[in-house]
């Protein structure tokens, strides 16, 4: 009796044990889906990218002489099969396949939805690994049992004893210490210059047409149609040799850095080739770690080390802070936030040029660096006060590499803190101080980076304070904050309403800014 495989649009990796060798009994099955197209309002670039690579994908597996099914949007729409569960059983009982067998998702909702499908399909279901991540879903869970606090750097160093990554004979870490953060901070040098990073273009001209026929709602912009990311595991792999020949060297020391002269600077933004998993994780760390090992004069260990740190360390960390908490993660608001998110987060038009340049770099090319997202558009939602639910929504989005298991746990976690402080042992919010040490951001801006009061003054300078005033009780014992209460403490009365004036009126009319 045939056997179905489904394949997620997520689960592209060719190097899986299922495709070791040509079964003819076995057809594997991709779905192009309205609830894949609609759970979210995509970025025009995310669902573009995802349907190419996977139909890329389905191309690939017929080629080596696999059995492939593939639905278009087309296909399923005219089927009236809206989801994933619905196209699956219908395929099933069309081939007549007494088995259905599908990876382990990523996503709470479509585990959810696979489990239902299961408990109703009348023949066998098995379900393997997707076999791309280095931890297990519930090694984080398992790791802080009891715990209130998850520290990523205790996870971080298990991982890398686990798989003697960048470790001494004697099993200390290699440049005698685990991490160098500290390092890894540096502002650019005005000279700076920066390498163009190798893109693939194509003509995504079909797949704008097909979401435009079938009325699939996007956001984002993109110029001409043409989708530069890579969508092959031959473009991911000449992607990766490209970041580590010509950005690695520089990455580390400025990974924190951000500028108006290039959007992704020395960063890899490989993390759309790994989340659909046409590359892994371990064949990234091992290529950084293979071009510092051959090129030491050149790149040195804080480089690569932060690297490694983002993928080893913070990737699958929040992976399984995911599994461990879901589903009650997804409806955390520890701080009670409840303000809208201002409609220029879906037009860039705002007179705040490190917001406007951030969100508008988001818009036309699916992607901000880490820093940008965290401490630009993710420290003004946090200041302002906007409810978890609203952030989500767009940094799913908006990013071409959001999947919830990622984007969930960064945004309500690492930005938000809507998760009561297990991920970050402080709120990661700032004033324009920050933003203005770690960028040229401020220089030309409409509001002035130093004033915290009046109608040119920067809105993230009372807005901060207005934050740390109205949640005194969670955060003033927090070591990491005790400096700054004892700051606001000592400012004048006066001084303080007139900063929380300011800051009432930006949070009553955000929308201006």
């Amino acid at each position: 009796m045939p056997t179905l495989r489904l394949i997620l649009g997520d689960q592209l990796n060719e190097k899986h044990s299922w495709f070791t060798s040509v079964d003819p009994e076995v057809t594997y099955c991709l779905f192009e889906t309205w609830s894949e197209s609609n759970y979210t309002r995509h970025h025009i670039q995310k669902i573009t990218g995802f349907f190419l690579a996977m139909r890329a994908f389905a191309k690939r597996l017929g080629e080596i002489g696999h059995t492939v099914v593939y639905r278009t949007l087309d296909d399923t729409r005219e089927l009236q099969l809206e989801s994933i569960s619905d196209n699956l059983g219908q395929l099933a009982s069309e081939l007549g396949a007494g088995t259905v067998e599908y990876q382990l998702p990523d996503e709470w909702r479509l585990d959810q939805e696979l489990n239902r499908f299961s408990e109703n399909f009348g023949g066998v279901i098995n379900v393997f690994d997707s076999e791309h991540f280095l931890s297990e879903r519930m090694d984080v869970r398992d790791l802080f049992q009891g715990k209130k606090t998850y520290l990523m750097e205790t996870f971080y160093r298990m991982m890398r004893r686990r798989y003697d990554i960048m470790l001494d004979a004697a099993g200390e870490p290699e440049g005698g210490q685990w991490n160098f953060d500290h390092d890894n901070r540096g502002k650019l040098p005005k000279d700076i210059t920066f390498p163009e990073a190798k893109t693939f273009p194509k003509d995504a001209g079909a797949i704008v047409d097909l979401l435009d026929r079938h009325g699939v709602e996007t956001m984002g912009r993109m110029k001409d149609n043409r989708f530069a990311y890579p969508t092959t595991r031959g473009e991911c792999l000449e992607a990766l040799a490209d970041f580590c020949a010509n950005r690695l060297p520089q990455f580390g020391t400025y990974q924190d850095a951000m500028t108006v002269k290039h959007p992704l600077l020395y960063h890899a933004n490989l993390s759309f080739a790994m989340n659909t998993k046409m590359i892994s994780p371990k064949e990234v760390i091992d290529a950084a770690i293979a071009a510092w090992r051959s090129r030491q004069e050149e790149i040195t260990i804080n480089q690569v080390e932060g690297f490694v740190r983002q993928i080893l360390g913070w990737r699958e960390y929040m992976r399984g802070v995911y599994w461990a908490k879901m589903p009650a993660f997804a409806a955390s608001n520890d701080l009670n936030h409840q303000a809208k998110l201002p409609d220029w987060f879906w037009t860039g038009e705002t007179k705040m040029n490190c917001l406007s340049h951030a969100i508008n770099q988001s818009l036309d090319q699916a992607y901000a660096h880490h820093i940008q997202r965290l401490m630009v558009t993710g420290n003004f939602a946090l200041v302002l006060g906007v409810d978890p639910d609203e952030v989500d929504a767009w940094y799913l989005g908006v990013y071409i590499d959001a999947i919830e298991w990622v984007e969930i746990t960064n945004t309500r976690g690492m930005s938000q803190r809507a998760d009561g402080g297990l991920v970050a042992t402080k709120p990661y919010c700032s004033s324009a101080n920050y933003i203005d040490k770690m960028s040229d951001y401020c220089k030309g801006c409409h509001y002035n980076k130093k004033e915290k009061v009046g109608e040119r003054a920067c809105p993230f300078n009372s807005l901060y304070w207005d934050f740390l005033d109205r949640h005194r009780e969670k955060f003033s014992n927090n070591f990491r904050m005790a400096f700054m209460y004892k700051t606001w403490d000592k400012k004048d009365g006066d001084d303080k309403a007139a900063i929380l004036e300011r800051a009432a009126w930006v949070k009553g009319n955000s929308h201006q800014l």
